[in-house]
């Protein structure tokens, strides 16, 4: 009788079963492994994306509060279209107000794929689902980033004019940090 599974090393054979344990010739299995009910860690992006909070194009992160979904559309910068198209469900992003405010409000989280913007007749022009997830307990500001050291590399201190940018894990736990107060 032929072993499904693989020998390892260390004598135990691997199959797709949920208990495989094996000496030559003495092979005990279970039922096999049902890969859609495992947990998988999916690895969360974090994004930083801003909004005029008035005027005329405005919209706020109160609104979103409660709308509780929304297109994020309007981006047309090459690079900031970039970063929107390596975005995924779960994601997780800063919603950041420009204007006279300038800063970090709060946290939505990615609902959808980028897709072509229905309202636009450029099909490279994207747009992402996204929906409210929390209000930071302290907004931060442009100020206080641009007096933090560890900011000091980051695009929002660098490019300032970009919409949607990247922001590194290190930089992500700092800014919640700053919130908490």
């Amino acid at each position: 009788m032929g072993n499904p599974g693989f020998r390892t090393w260390w004598g135990v054979w691997l199959c797709p079963m949920i208990f495989c344990e094996s000496e030559p010739g003495n092979t005990i299995f279970q039922k096999p492994l049902n890969v859609s009910n495992l947990q998988t860690k999916i690895m969360v992006n974090y994004w930083l994306a801003k909004q005029e909070p008035s005027g005329p194009r405005g919209y706020n992160f109160e609104q979103l509060k409660k709308d509780k979904t929304t297109v994020w559309d309007g981006v047309h910068n090459n690079l900031a279209l970039k970063h929107m198209r390596e975005m995924k469900p779960g994601d997780l992003v800063l919603f950041y107000h420009t204007g006279d405010e300038r800063q970090a409000v709060g946290i939505m989280q990615v609902t959808s794929k980028p897709y072509s913007n229905p309202k636009e007749d450029v099909e490279r022009f994207i747009v992402v689902d996204v929906k409210y997830k929390k209000t930071l307990k302290k907004p931060v500001t442009l100020t206080e980033i641009k007096n933090n050291k560890k900011f000091k590399d980051w695009e929002l201190v660098r490019i300032s004019r970009l919409s949607v940018m990247p922001v590194p894990k290190p930089i992500w736990d700092e800014i919640i940090k700053i919130s908490q107060g």
